[in-house]
């Protein structure tokens, strides 16, 4: 029988999704040496520092606080080994070297939100819903070298609903991250761990950095395409596209739309406008716009947008 080790853990992340993973980590009375997150940054026009989500949070419970802005420093690496850690787990934070992610006993494992081999990367969630995938899931493994490629510990797997939006699945993916994380710390703790590699030739879609380029709507594209591109950058970093009225060039950003098949005659982008809606012109039928942002303004649905705002005849989306 497997003597039970004791677990003496060091944790890496940095936004809310690590906290949740975090807290039930030291409700299930795990021993944290430490938590390592992201250097404060300014922000907000005082350019006050901002803490990280989990470093808020650690503050709260005490915890031991890294913030290395270089891992490979002397410095850190000194700190790090101090803190005599035998296992370390990672959730949304950077790439680790070898250095570091090597040092513990019982190795360094990663919470990842996705069906590995799918979706290694920056945006796993918001790639999974943009390609109109059907399901997801969550996946723990062994870190090695390269980015989500190590030795698979558990996998657990969920539906994507039809309207669901990246906030909702993000939601749905930490509960059920939570959980896995729990298994997988149970396994280590028991000696039980066995894993599986991740299979070398597998096709797999990748979860790119998401950046200005590719958030925004292209009007000729599908309508599953354009719909899938804006639940799923929703509520963040949200699709956008260019809004021609009256002469005026807008960038908008778009965070709920519905779809309508129908036949027509109208051009792509073209901007069709009631007292009550607004839906753009495409291939298939049209993007029924529920929630939008015009520059210099809040987030608003479009009734209200509507009480005070006035989309010309001539007016389109680009």
């Amino acid at each position: 029988m497997n003597k039970k080790r004791d677990l003496k853990i060091v944790f890496m992340g940095t936004p809310e999704f690590a906290v949740t993973i975090l807290d039930t980590l030291l409700e299930n009375e795990y021993n944290i040496v430490g938590v390592i997150t992201a250097p404060d940054k300014p922000a907000g026009r005082g350019r006050k520092l901002n803490k990280s989500a989990v470093k808020q949070y650690a503050e709260t419970k005490g915890l031991n606080i890294l913030q290395p802005t270089n891992l490979k420093s002397e410095a850190f690496l000194e700190e790090l080994k101090s803190l005599n850690a035998n296992l370390q787990i990672i959730v949304a934070f950077r790439m680790l070297p070898k250095v570091v992610w090597q040092m513990p006993e019982f190795g360094t494992f990663n919470l990842h939100a996705s069906l590995l081999p799918n979706y290694r990367g920056a945006a796993p969630i918001n790639w999974a819903i943009i390609n109109g995938e059907k399901k997801t899931g969550v996946s723990t493994f062994f870190i090695d070298e390269k980015i989500d490629t190590g030795e698979m510990i558990f996998q657990e797997e969920i539906n994507i609903e039809a309207k669901e939006n990246a906030g909702s699945l993000h939601d749905k993916l930490m509960y059920l991250g939570r959980n896995l994380v729990l298994k997988t710390v149970k396994a280590i703790s028991k000696g039980t761990v066995e894993t599986t590699p991740q299979p070398k030739n597998a096709i797999s879609r990748t979860a790119y950095k998401l950046n200005k380029e590719n958030c925004k709507i292209d009007w000729t594209a599908s309508i599953d395409t354009i719909y899938n591109k804006i639940r799923g950058l929703s509520p963040y970093p949200v699709a956008w596209c260019q809004l021609v009225n009256a002469n005026n060039l807008l960038d908008v950003k778009i965070y709920t739309a519905e779809k309508e098949i129908i036949e027509h005659t109208l051009k792509t982008g073209t901007i069709i406008s009631t007292k009550k809606e607004v839906k753009v012109a495409i291939t298939e039928g049209y993007i029924k716009i529920l929630d939008i942002k015009l520059p210099g303004k809040r987030t608003m649905d479009v009734k209200s947008l509507l009480n005070g705002y006035t989309f010309e005849t001539e007016a389109k989306m680009l």
